[in-house]
């Protein structure tokens, strides 16, 4: 099967656990949980099964001290890279330190001033635990807001440089950036922008993209736009339901691209007139649950008539016809 190739730029390695980001490393899949952190078995019973359907590195909220605590059974009990993720409170960040995550997400807009994060740039570098600086539209700081007026994409690509120029003065540079918003067309510009000005790696993702049609749509918009251009170092598909279909679109994203090989690659006629069988949706629908398991790096091709026989036959490896 052909591949598509794309010239990636080159960003600096940062290592989550055992798991490289930039440096020209597989593209990581992301997902955040969705149960109540302080939930021990929940979460990582949820864990467990993202990282079964191919996620590599899995987020948890750390909204209080109690989910904080609890992350140090949670990262006892897991083989995957945990995050933990930080608003408003910095002392959050230092608890889950201690409790083992793998890497720190801060928000600047929320977290506070110089101070409480360079307390927390300490408590990292002492760990050698990476930070992501997680810019999003919706909370930028209310200093560069009044500059620009509304949220813009040079505004956050602003917020993310005062935080990088923050983490650098201190003499830390473990870092991974991202500038998320819930407009893809935003989103772009962000990161194409703060593209140009540093070579921390890069985590791609659309904000609040929203239910899974609409949200995949946003996703595969703005995360496949960038990777296509070569910008991005992992990628976290945010979509309101089943974390583990933020992983398989995210693993979607990666294989139309030619940036990811393994699995099944389903190829189905969209049907016309031609049809000979009203049954092809359905059979399409079952036969996409049946193998989005397979490890198999095959393409599996269903046609409900003879149009397509002789070029698809030439560029899949199992072909069904439906006559």
């Amino acid at each position: 099967m052909s591949e598509n190739r794309y010239s990636r730029k080159k960003t600096r390695p940062v290592k989550v656990g055992k798991v490289q980001i930039g440096g020209g490393a597989p593209i990581p899949v992301q997902s955040m949980t969705k149960t109540k952190t302080r939930d021990i078995d929940s979460t990582v019973e949820q864990i467990r099964r993202l990282a079964a359907g191919g996620c590599e590195i899995v987020r948890c909220a750390v909204p209080d001290e109690t989910s904080a605590r609890a992350l140090k059974e949670i990262v006892a009990q897991t083989n995957i890279p945990i995050v933990a993720d930080i608003h408003f409170n910095y002392r959050l960040a230092l608890i889950s330190l201690d409790s083992g995550v793998h890497k720190i997400r801060i928000n600047p807009g929320n977290i506070g001033n110089r101070s409480r994060i360079e307390s927390v740039l300490k408590a990292c570098r002492e760990r050698k635990v990476p930070i992501r600086i997680g810019v999003n539209s919706g909370s930028i700081e209310k200093e560069i807001l009044q500059k620009y007026r509304h949220p813009t994409a040079p505004a956050m690509v602003e917020s993310a440089l005062f935080h990088v120029g923050i983490c650098e003065n201190f003499g830390f540079t473990d870092l991974v950036l991202s500038l998320k918003a819930s407009s893809p067309k935003m989103m772009i510009e962000a990161y194409r922008l703060i593209s140009q000005k540093v070579d921390y790696p890069l985590h791609l993702g659309v904000t609040e993209a929203g239910p899974s049609r609409s949200g995949t749509i946003k996703s595969a918009v703005g995360i496949g736009t960038l990777l296509a251009e070569g910008i991005g170092d992992t990628i976290r598909v945010s979509l309101t339901g089943d974390p583990a279909e933020e992983v398989r679109v995210g693993k979607e994203i990666l294989k139309s691209l030619g940036l990811r090989r393994g699995g099944v690659t389903l190829v189905s006629c969209p049907t016309c007139g031609r049809l000979e069988t009203p049954d092809l949706t359905r059979i399409a629908q079952e036969l996409e649950t049946r193998l989005q398991n397979v490890p198999k790096d095959i393409t599996v091709a269903l046609m409900g008539c003879n149009k397509y026989y002789v070029q698809s036959i030439c560029n899949c490896e199992f072909q069904i016809i439906i006559l």
